[in-house]
């Protein structure tokens, strides 16, 4: 799975953006004021436009130069005729750096202060706050690594209990930057004004249900410094990505021919809505084997895939005994998804390591063939070929032998150690490959977390890995879900949404990418 460069977005960590500003800084003498009140600027922008007609602010600062941001911020919108500005130190005066101090001078020349958070009595703050037309979250910045406490917590839900729009500096105060934790509580933005180069916190569940409307501001750092900053992980947005135009001159061949194992009595459905997903995201063949138990009600539920029967068990699964059959269409197809309905015991386990051997070509490992794998990792190092796993949370932590810690870190991890491709699902998808690449999905919506809706991934996944490198199928595939997940909420909302949806409206979101 070697690095393919897709048009996305890398995002920079809190290490590699402060290099890059000491280098703008020492290396190419650019005054960090001027970089302070470039950033600035952008967040009094954000908060004037959110204030609307009520030209009041109340703008919170820390000791930092996240805070000098803050101060700036609030001697910019003094400038731009706001009737109140009122500015807080949250933390230790002592602390302040240089340039928070400088930024202060200027808001005291201006005629204002900067007022101790600590000494301002709460009913008047409440007041403030609740009168207030907007807010400015300017805490802590990208450097946070602990949890937040004492009076900036209090600050943190004055905010959030305020019912004002508020806008934060660079990252909502409580999130970290780097993983996307909230480290404690955090700042409920309505917008997010971040400098540079966005970060993977700004993408990163559940931190990433903290920014509102998102935007990066130039504040003037050299584009070839910015180059270097990067941290290999990248934000899939809307126009990132490209499905190629069909050529007249093809057949269906040339699309690839998947093989599907799925379903089991029971769970008839997984195995249907993994093929219909396949055969909606253009793969040529689509063979979906099946327990024989269930082969009838499979037969009639799909049209378009061939669908075949398969030695069961005698509760209704595959039977040990349907490997040799399995091993002989693997060598006649490309590609291979495993698990959707399969049900768990030891014949499962043994069908998953017999496929994990025999497919050549890329396989695709969900639902309870990620069981299986999870009793034996070393099944995964043995694989013949590429294997993508689309675990969620739960999953995930099954394959980890403990929870999920670092979302980002861990599928990077699991993706490096075992030589395969994680995909992380959730409200945020992170596809994590094992050279340290890694891509966060930026759509989605909580209406797909139903039933179903992960045999449409795998299904899609599937397909796509017979047209193109294993790579650009996997991150486009989980984008297309995403998108025709968000359609779907949008035309049917999200309590009403089904997988059976997203199958629906793969051909819209594919539309927009076509190219």
């Amino acid at each position: 799975m070697g690095h393919e460069r897709m048009m996305s977005v890398e995002l920079s960590d809190s290490r590699r953006m402060k290099a890059a500003d000491e280098t703008a800084i020492h290396g190419r003498g650019i005054p960090s004021l001027k970089l302070m009140e470039r950033a600035a600027d952008a967040v009094a922008r954000a908060a004037a436009e959110l204030a609307g007609s009520d030209r009041t602010a109340a703008v919170f600062c820390g000791p930092g130069n996240n805070g000098g941001d803050g101060v700036a911020a609030a001697r910019i919108l003094m400038d731009m005729g706001f009737s109140r500005v009122r500015c807080f130190l949250v933390g230790d005066r002592e602390r302040m750096t240089e340039d928070t101090r400088a930024m202060e001078r200027e808001l005291q020349s201006a005629g204002g202060a900067l007022e101790d958070f600590s000494a301002v009595g709460g009913d008047g703050l409440w007041e403030l706050v609740k009168t207030s037309g907007v807010l400015v979250d300017a805490l802590f910045g990208v450097g946070l690594s602990r949890e937040v406490t004492g009076d900036a917590l209090a600050a943190v839900r004055f905010m959030n209990g305020s019912g004002r729009p508020v806008v934060s500096a660079d990252i909502p105060s409580g999130v970290s930057a780097d993983t996307g934790a909230i480290l404690g509580e955090a700042v409920r933005a309505s917008r997010t004004v971040t400098f540079s180069m966005a970060k993977p916190g700004h993408y990163i569940e559940p931190g990433c249900t903290c920014r509102g409307e998102f935007t990066v501001a130039d504040i003037g750092v050299p584009a070839d410094i910015l180059a270097g900053a990067g941290c290999g992980v990248y934000a899939i947005h809307a126009g990132d990505l490209a499905l190629p135009r069909r050529k007249p001159l093809t057949h269906k061949g040339d699309y690839g021919k998947l093989l599907i194992l799925a379903g089991s009595v029971g769970y008839t459905g997984a195995a249907s809505l993994c093929a219909k997903a396949a055969v909606r995201t253009g793969a040529g063949l689509v063979y979906l084997g099946v327990p024989a138990d269930i082969y009838e009600i499979e037969a009639v539920k799909n049209e378009e895939a061939m669908v075949f029967p398969l030695t069961g068990n005698q509760d209704g699964r595959f039977s040990v005994s349907a490997i040799p059959a399995v091993e002989k269409r693997l060598s006649a197809c490309g590609v291979c998804v495993l698990g959707p309905g399969l049900g768990r015991d030891e014949d499962t386990r043994a069908l998953t390591a017999a496929a994990l051997r025999a497919a050549e070509g890329p396989v695709v490992l969900d639902a309870d063939a990620l069981w299986a794998v999870s009793r034996d990792l070393r099944l995964l190092k043995e694989a013949a070929g590429p294997v993508i796993l689309t675990p969620h949370e739960g999953e995930f932590a099954r394959l980890l032998g403990r929870p999920v810690a670092d979302r980002l870190a861990d599928g990077l991890a699991f993706a490096g150690e075992n030589g395969c491709a994680v995909v992380l699902k959730g409200y945020r998808t992170v596809c994590a490959f094992p050279d340290g690449k890694a891509y966060v999905v930026d759509a989605g919506n909580p209406g797909m977390a139903t039933g179903g809706t992960g045999d449409v991934l795998a299904g899609a996944i599937g397909a796509l890995l017979g047209q193109m490198s294993p790579r650009r199928a996997v991150v486009t595939a989980c984008w297309l879900h995403a998108r025709a997940g968000d359609l779907a909420a949008e035309r049917y909302g999200e309590y009403a949404l089904k997988a059976g949806d997203i199958i629906e409206l793969l051909p819209e979101a594919e539309k927009e990418i076509i190219r």
